[in-house]
């Protein structure tokens, strides 16, 4: 994956856990650093305050899982299936995801900032009432997702394909309508106010 901005290889790891089968368990208030985890089984299992930093996720299967009030600060996330799982009131910073599969993933609230999606495939995706300042989401496909109440300041959106996505009530100031594919998507009248001014027109009551 090419992103937009300066590339960074995967965190170096101390620690490494491989072909666990962690499948429907409960964890609570974990802490982890500079661990590999390759290959673990992580469908139906519920994560509850359980903290990640400068770890490496390869190949980890997320399918219908839940996350509540964890965090994941500066890792990597390479292959890894999100089917079905949640994140809620997650902090998930400076984080990066490639060749991951998102399929209807939802996020609800939580601090997603500076994290790098680029060329990502969301487009059954829920993210809500969640912040994405400075979030690399270049070349993302979001068609028919449901992004409202989004903080996206900062956020690069360069060739973002938003084709009937619900953009209710989120940042859109640092779109370019002219760079982003925003036919049918559902916005307010504000929204569509900012987006105008985006073009370089003023807007007047008449």
């Amino acid at each position: 994956m090419t992103t937009g901005r300066d590339s960074k290889p995967p965190p170096a790891f101390d620690a490494r856990i491989k072909d666990e089968d962690w499948d429907g368990r409960e964890l609570t208030g974990l802490a982890y650093e500079r661990t590999a985890f390759i290959d673990v089984d992580l469908t139906d299992a519920q994560l509850d305050g359980c903290t990640f930093t400068d770890c490496t996720f390869r190949g980890v299967r997320f399918n219908s899982s839940r996350h509540s009030g964890s965090a994941f600060v500066n890792c990597t996330f390479l292959r890894c299936s999100f089917f079905d799982a949640s994140f809620e009131s997650c902090k998930v910073i400076g984080t990066a995801f490639e060749a991951c599969t998102f399929t209807a993933m939802r996020i609800s609230g939580g601090d997603w900032s500076f994290c790098d999606f680029t060329g990502a495939d969301l487009r059954s995706t829920a993210i809500v009432d969640a912040r994405l300042r400075e979030a690399d989401l270049a070349d993302v496909r979001a068609d028919g997702a449901t992004w409202t109440g989004l903080d996206l300041s900062g956020a690069s959106l360069r060739g973002v394909s938003l084709t009937g996505a619900d953009l209710r009530g989120s940042d859109l100031s640092a779109i370019d309508p002219r760079a982003v594919d925003l036919r049918q998507a559902r916005i307010t009248w504000e929204q569509a106010v900012t987006l105008v001014q985006a073009l370089g027109l003023e807007v007047s009551p008449g």
